[in-house]
């Protein structure tokens, strides 16, 4: 499809430039041909009138009859010269059709690739969408089709299948609250206009957000934070810590500990989320922060809910407010997010 947009594209830039070099060389044409018809009639009225003044006398009659001789080098003159000039034009409108082209063909690829990226990451996105939607989709399918063949089904069992059913509906509308978060990041300027932001009060909201999933595992958030203001959005940043705090619960053992500092520097700031879990391996680092990408068994043994948007949604964030987000992690040690933000001038 892209090759055969690429190949219309590439006429149509050809038709423009040849409308606008055959244009001009009709023109130069017209005047060239124009000035050289001049240049021969002077020339022509020059050699009548100096014949004229050499002949003066009774042979007058005589030379005026040959008067008219030089007309005919000056008509194979004109007609030399505009077939000179067209067999130029010609050429130089063939070279321009040759490079432009070679050229459009160039610029309509250079023009089309954003295109052709956004459609297929659109297509892989709708692709790795519908599998996880399948997956909770199917599990409620075949469970209540099992029980509604069951002609002995109890009171008990039905409750037990509607709280299945329950949990599978929370994840897909989890799954719709995820998917919608990112297309929303994805838009630009989509929350409005910036303001000054607190860096030290959105980790400390954003602590107090998460909390609860901490305490429910034993584990120890400690914070060691130095203030920064950023050009941002409050809401947005907040939602970036929970969901990098949020992560590393879910990779961190019972009874452990999850650090979150900052850093103030001369035109950013750089706040880290440490823990000491799993970690991830060296192969999979490159790959977080893919879409529906989720670590492979080892990590998955923690049987943790999620659909790898998370950190997928975390820098789209970062990206809208001119960041940067790394992982530094070993496997079996436990791994630390840091995002680096522009601060405003003091």
């Amino acid at each position: 499809m892209f090759q055969t947009t690429r190949i219309k594209l590439t006429a149509w830039y050809l038709l423009i430039i040849m409308c606008v070099s055959v244009s001009f060389s009709i023109i130069i044409y017209q005047g060239m041909i124009r000035e050289v018809e001049r240049f021969a009639r002077s020339q022509r009225f020059r050699i009548t009138r100096q014949l004229q003044e050499e002949n003066m006398g009774p042979t007058q009659n005589i030379l005026r009859e040959n008067i008219s001789v030089p007309s005919i080098p000056d008509f194979d003159l004109v007609e030399d010269s505009k077939r000179r000039l067209l067999f130029f034009l010609f050429f130089i409108n063939g070279s321009i059709f040759l490079i432009a082209g070679g050229l459009g063909y160039f610029l309509a690829g250079k023009t089309l690739k954003p295109i052709q990226d956004m459609l297929s990451e659109q297509n892989q996105f709708i692709t790795d969408a519908s599998h996880e939607l399948r997956t909770p989709l199917t599990a409620i399918k075949c469970a209540i089709e099992v029980h509604l063949r069951d002609k002995k089904l109890t009171i008990p069992k039905a409750q037990k299948l509607l709280a299945e059913n329950i949990r599978d509906v929370n994840r897909l509308q989890k799954l719709s609250d995820q998917l919608l978060e990112l297309a929303q990041y994805e838009k630009p300027n989509g929350n409005g206009s910036m303001s000054a932001v607190s860096i030290k009060d959105s980790i400390q909201k954003a602590v107090q957000r998460i909390e609860p999933l901490a305490k429910a595992k034993s584990i120890s958030l400690q914070t060691h934070l130095t203030d920064g203001i950023v050009n941002g959005h409050m809401q947005e940043i907040t939602d970036l810590i929970v969901i990098l705090i949020d992560n590393a619960i879910k990779y961190s053992a019972q009874k452990s500990k999850i650090t979150i500092t900052s850093e103030k520097q001369t035109h950013h700031i750089s706040f880290t989320v440490r823990d000491h879990g799993i970690g991830i391996k060296k192969n999979d680092i490159g790959h977080i922060f893919d879409r529906f990408f989720r670590a492979d068994t080892t990590r998955q043994k923690t049987h943790t809910s999620g659909y790898g948007l998370g950190l997928s949604i975390a820098q789209k964030i970062v990206w809208r407010h001119n960041g940067t987000l790394l992982c530094e992690s070993v496997f079996g040690k436990g791994s630390a997010f840091i995002v680096t933000l522009p601060t405003l001038s003091q």
